[in-house]
């Protein structure tokens, strides 16, 4: 287990969208550009809604900061019923049953409330929680999807604060959309 901790068989993967420049949201916090660009990549995959579903059902838990969780409820609810965690110290609202909010310390929402009963965590983000996660030492997995657009400039997936740190490369994916993702796992630590 790479993580510090983490309880037997529990994993948290982070998810995150970049462009190819790194940016995961523009200035203004719009992220318009990932409805894709009409390219296609005939070497790529397609993936069947039937596959979409089962993966999506394979995951227990989300975890995402107030802005995320804001920009979800503004786009369409993607993640179902499944439990979501809202870190955030701003005081916010649900109508949704299987949000709950938190506002503490990281290590003891994963290793305390979360690894217990959840084995596939996914944090989805935004920037700053995901950059806190990595410093950490929170995160096993890391999936980076990369859009083909070059943005110039918004809010950088990684900021400068982080320290080096190698990850072993499980798979690369190409998708029939010009989207390829990259699959990390950390290295022994």
């Amino acid at each position: 287990m790479s993580s510090e901790g983490n309880a037997p068989g529990s994993r948290v993967t982070m998810h995150v969208v970049s462009s190819l420049d790194g940016f995961i949201a523009r200035k203004d916090n719009s992220v318009s550009w990932l409805d894709g660009n009409g390219s296609v990549y005939e070497a790529g995959v397609s993936i069947s809604q039937e596959e979409i579903a089962a993966f999506i059902k394979s995951i227990d838990c989300y975890v995402l900061g107030s802005r995320t969780y804001e920009h979800a409820l503004e786009l369409g609810w993607v993640y179902g019923d499944t439990p979501t965690v809202v870190v955030t110290g701003r005081n916010l609202t649900s109508t949704r049953t299987s949000v709950e909010f938190y506002s503490g310390d990281l290590k003891t929402l994963v290793h305390d409330k979360l690894a217990p009963r959840f084995r596939n965590i996914w944090l989805v983000g935004g920037a700053m929680l995901s950059q806190r996660f990595l410093e950490l030492r929170l995160v096993d997995d890391i999936r980076l999807t990369v859009a083909p657009v070059l943005l110039g400039d918004g809010l950088r997936l990684f900021g400068g604060s982080l320290a080096e740190e190698r990850w072993n490369l499980k798979n690369v994916v190409a998708y029939k959309n010009g989207f390829v993702e990259l699959s990390y796992s950390a290295c022994s630590r």
